[in-house]
């Protein structure tokens, strides 16, 4: 995959871009927390689903009751965190150019950002089938290039072990998920399984990289 010269100058002058756009992947949790306090009825990690906090409607779910007043905010954070995925997975990649299985890995994460924006764009309540394409994306495509990576970098023993551990952890919940099997912990708390290590992992490599950078600077 040959990437831009501009892509290529512009993170060999600002090496540490790239790893902090994964790095603001925090907001995600941050933004759910403000969101979930919101709701005038308790919001339940296990019965409801992190898209309840997008939905744009009060109403009855099956057995749960979905009434988010600042669906626009966590719609605005899911957007916000496709984006940054797919500006951290273009930068990042510079520094591991030389396999075919990594530029795989990182293409990936690329479309797994793609499919958070959908999912930002088009709540559950609105267009469906946009909605739940995007979610595919995210924990299908999403996990997999978690793992395509872990066994194609050239990163520490630990870190390796680390990303592919949460790639098939995810990816196994997500399965779980797509099946209606929760294991007792609700649909909320099985998506978390889904989609959760994938975020994590892109703030723990996000501060992998921007570390290895520095050091390499001091």
């Amino acid at each position: 995959m040959k990437t831009p010269q501009a892509v290529t100058t512009f993170n060999d002058r600002y090496p540490l871009i790239g790893p902090s756009f994964w790095i603001v992947s925090l907001q995600y949790f941050l933004i759910q927390l403000i969101a979930a306090l919101a709701w005038a009825r308790p919001y339940s990690l296990s019965r409801n689903t992190i898209s309840d906090l997008g939905n744009t409607a009060c109403a009855q779910y099956g057995s749960r009751f979905v009434c988010s007043p600042l669906h626009l905010l966590m719609n605005v954070s899911f957007v916000l965190l496709g984006c940054t995925m797919i500006a951290g997975s273009s930068l990042i990649y510079q520094e591991f150019r030389e396999g075919k299985a990594a530029i795989v890995g990182f293409a990936f994460m690329t479309i797994a950002g793609l499919g958070t924006i959908l999912v930002g764009l088009f709540p559950e309540n609105t267009i469906g089938p946009l909605h739940l394409s995007g979610a595919a994306l995210v924990f299908l495509i999403g996990n997999l290039g978690i793992i395509i990576l872990g066994i194609s970098l050239d990163i520490p023993k630990p870190l390796r072990l680390y990303t592919i551990l949460s790639g098939i952890v995810a990816l196994s919940a997500t399965i779980l998920f797509f099946i209606h099997q929760n294991l007792g912990l609700g649909s909320g708390g099985i998506e978390r399984f889904a989609a959760y290590p994938q975020t994590i992992w892109l703030i723990i490599f996000g501060l992998y990289m921007g570390r290895r950078h520095l050091q390499k600077s001091g």
